[in-house]
């Protein structure tokens, strides 16, 4: 699988209805929602798999999904955080917020493998942890216990903000270009630490 078709099964082209039995399509179009989305990886800038176009190489990254609203079969998904570590097309962990309540945290666990389903896939952990999420003058600071991120926007003409639309990925909308300042991860599946690389933080709006 390339990165292309991994951001695919990441985002609400995760499902193709087609292969479905009938329950199990209704059941993975039973949701919607909108989310903050927060990355840091190790691709130089700016990624090109977020252009459709796969890097070559090993592409180690942090995202932080922070959904503001949303439904899956009538519950709310509003509040729903969690930070996936990947090594692209190898393994995922995800570190689930450890302030859901058990209602959200149920929900989450039937979300992750219709509307998340390339990291659900290949995920070797699933965990609730304590996430840090904190804005910085220019950026943002997020991690979980062996992920931590910083990242600041990428100036563009007369110091403005770099904004990118079109791009092939409903995770993608109203992208502005960031870099990272710390991008680092330490488990048992691997071990990074990375600067200056790619970093992004957009919406995404998707339901299936």
């Amino acid at each position: 699988m390339d990165r292309r078709e991994f951001s695919k099964l990441v985002g609400s082209l995760a499902v193709a209805p087609a292969l479905l039995p009938a329950a199990a399509e209704a059941e993975a179009r039973a949701w919607s929602l909108t989310a903050d989305v927060a990355e840091c990886c190790s691709c130089a800038i700016p990624c090109s798999c977020n252009f459709g176009r796969p890097e070559a190489g090993t592409c180690h990254g942090n995202r932080l999904i922070q959904i503001r609203e949303g439904q899956l079969d009538g519950a709310s998904l509003a509040g729903i955080n969690f930070l996936v570590t990947f090594e692209m097309r190898v393994w995922t962990r995800i570190y689930i917020d450890d302030r859901l309540n058990p209602t959200q945290s149920a929900t989450l666990d039937r979300l992750l493998p219709v509307a998340f389903a390339g990291f659900d896939r290949i995920a070797r952990a699933k965990v609730r942890a304590p996430l840090t999420i904190q804005e910085t003058a220019d950026g943002l600071r997020f991690g979980a216990p062996e992920s931590t991120v910083e990242m600041k926007l990428l100036p563009g003409l007369d110091g403005g903000r770099i904004v990118i639309t079109g791009l092939p990925n409903p995770a993608y909308r109203d992208y502005v270009q960031h870099e990272s300042v710390v991008h680092t991860h330490r488990s048992a599946d691997g071990e990074w630490s990375h600067s200056g690389t790619n970093g992004f933080r957009s919406v995404m709006r998707a339901n299936g």
